[in-house]
């Protein structure tokens, strides 16, 4: 395995830890009037540089993303992640019913095999990444460019690339 490689599979599996067991995730996508987040149900599968949501096509999210798939995931917990990334609307009721459980059904007003239902998933391209602790130092910065191109002065934000 190259250094890169290496290096890729050690940022998706910090991002992997940093996401595990967050609940909730803003999904951004960008309107004709500019951004727009929602929150979104994080599904219980391991990270490897895709994130999978579940929606209707009935949606503005839906409209949206077939417009301009460049969207933005973040989730806050006990640290602070964003991850840039290419959408794709993806049609499968296969996958619809692994990742189905009961909260979709109150949350969606549906059952699983209802044909509206579509698979957003979103392949990462970028993450950044912050973890907070120390109370007087709230925000440190964690990674520099797997390109190599990032500056290594801890006191800029950091980002991965998943290239």
């Amino acid at each position: 395995m190259s250094n890169a490689q290496t290096a890729n599979q050690e940022a998706i599996e910090k991002v992997r830890d940093l996401i595990k067991g967050i609940d909730t995730a803003m999904l951004t996508t960008v309107t004709g009037e500019g951004l727009v987040s929602r929150p979104m149900k994080t599904q219980e599968v391991e990270f490897d540089g895709d994130l999978w949501f579940l929606t209707k096509k009935d949606t503005n999210k839906y409209r949206e993303i077939l417009r301009n798939p460049t969207v933005n995931v973040a989730y806050v917990d006990k640290s602070y992640v964003s991850i840039r990334g290419e959408a794709e609307l993806v049609q499968s009721p296969d996958k619809v019913r692994e990742f189905w459980n009961v909260a979709y059904e109150k949350l969606l007003e549906t059952s699983s095999d209802d044909p509206n239902l579509v698979l957003i998933k979103v392949k990462a391209d970028t993450a950044e990444y912050w973890e907070t602790g120390n109370p007087v130092k709230m925000v440190m910065r964690l990674f520099s460019k797997l390109t190599g191109a990032g500056k290594k002065d801890p006191n800029l934000n950091k980002t991965v690339d998943f290239e």
